[in-house]
């Protein structure tokens, strides 16, 4: 094999291996943050249960409150 074609072919594998490793990278970058969005994913998903048995108890204290309101309202 010619020197020339030998230099050539280590040059290509340099490049491809510069390449594996920046493919590695960018893999390992993105499980982090797949994995920081799951975890945010589960905090709003918490958040918004919370909201929703919020806003039910809110809604439930209000129709109370005009039920108590039509009451006084007819015995008047």
């Amino acid at each position: 094999m010619p020197e020339q074609h030998t230099t050539l072919v280590e040059l290509e594998l340099k490049r491809l291996e510069q390449r594996v490793d920046e493919l590695l990278a960018t893999v390992l970058q993105l499980k982090e943050e797949n994995r920081a969005l799951r975890q945010r994913q589960d905090v709003i998903s918490t958040e918004r249960a919370s909201l929703l048995q919020k806003n039910e108890q809110v809604r439930a204290r209000v129709e109370a409150m005009i039920g108590r309101l039509r009451t006084m309202e007819q015995g008047a």
